[in-house]
């Protein structure tokens, strides 16, 4: 079924009434509807994100993992359309980035020359698009005041590794280039992502940094950093809390070719030497999310080689809460913390 069939005028106006309804009623309300707290490794899972879980599962949602490939692409992207909601933005307007698509958000008022984050978005190497992460990219570039250039770069099984990697260094090289064309300050360059589009930010901050490029930040939104981890979060929190150990082993399999060896750097940049001049990172990690205890390994490396950089755990999130800026409290609160930290770090 595609998402153009999926998207029924009935069928749409029915979830996201039910999941808008649910997710603005009050946290004691919501409470009695989600059931017990959830309590793992000393945290408890956000009232609303359990609500949420609740309804997919009374709605028998099936995970992307699940379906092939195609059709798990129009869910991720359902799915965000649903939790995105209609954000604000100042303009915003899809580009060319040499051979790629791309998408620029610019903020209300900002200023020409100003700051630029160029986004990598998640799904794992094989999911998700411009328009999967539309509403956070809207909402990211709003609340920080830095213009957001989202790039589309090439999935797999149809480009396996090392195309996406090879995709957004080029991006990113391009943006060094021809910064000016598109109203950015090439002192106060970024390169962010979330989850594989974390992975996908560090790699190219690497790559960076080797290269001498200019970049002022490094913003990692729950990275994957590791393609060999058997990690104590990946054994807690593998099934019930929207990233499965099922998702992460198709899109291992999936990305990385036969022969390609699981801690390449480029596809694992827990493996890669720190260089000299790398970026100051802000590293965001969720409690509730198998990636966690990767992204703040990831964070204790760069740190214990000297690099400036902040770790942050929401420890009531899943993973995916980047992209639940439409609906909720906790999760829009949270990408708003991101913003301001964005915003600091390019000021």
């Amino acid at each position: 079924m595609t998402l153009a069939q999926r998207l029924t005028p009935a069928r749409t106006l029915l979830e996201k009434g039910l999941l808008n309804a649910s997710m603005a009623l009050p946290e004691r309300v919501q409470r009695r509807l989600a059931g017990r707290r959830v309590v793992r490794d000393g945290q408890t899972l956000a009232t609303d994100l359990q609500l949420m879980l609740r309804l997919q599962r009374v709605a028998r949602q099936v995970g992307a993992e699940t379906l092939p490939i195609p059709q798990g692409r129009e869910s991720i992207l359902y799915n965000a359309v649903l939790s995105g909601g209609r954000q604000p933005i100042g303009a915003v307007r899809d580009l060319p980035i040499g051979a790629l698509p791309g998408r620029l958000y610019v903020p209300t008022a900002a200023p020409t020359p100003g700051p630029l984050l160029v986004f990598f978005h998640g799904g794992g190497w094989i999911y998700g698009d411009l328009d999967s992460h539309d509403a956070p990219c809207r909402f990211l570039a709003e609340r920080s005041g830095v213009r957001v250039l989202a790039v589309d770069y090439r999935l797999a099984p149809e480009a396996p590794f090392p195309a996406a990697y090879d995709d957004c260094l080029a991006a990113y090289r391009w943006v060094v280039e021809h910064a000016e064309s598109i109203g950015a300050d090439p002192a106060r360059l970024a390169v962010g992502g979330d989850s594989a589009g974390g992975c996908l930010a560090a790699t190219t901050a690497i790559a960076a940094a080797q290269e001498g490029l200019p970049l002022a930040f490094q913003l990692l939104i729950y990275p994957g950093t590791d393609h060999t981890a058997t990690t104590g979060s990946r054994t807690l929190f593998a099934e019930g809390f929207f990233l499965t150990q099922d998702f992460m082993d198709l899109a291992s399999a999936t990305y990385l070719p036969e022969g390609t060896a699981p801690d390449d750097p480029r596809a694992s940049p827990i493996y890669a030497e720190v260089p000299d001049g790398l970026a100051p990172a802000y590293v965001v990690t969720a409690g509730f999310d198998p990636l966690r205890d990767e992204g703040e390994a990831y964070a204790r490396k760069l740190a214990d080689a000297g690099i400036a950089v902040q770790l942050k755990r929401f420890q009531d999130q899943i993973h995916g809460f980047f992209n639940i800026v439409g609906v909720g409290r906790t999760s829009r609160a949270a990408v708003g913390e991101i913003a301001a930290k964005l915003k600091a770090a390019l000021a």
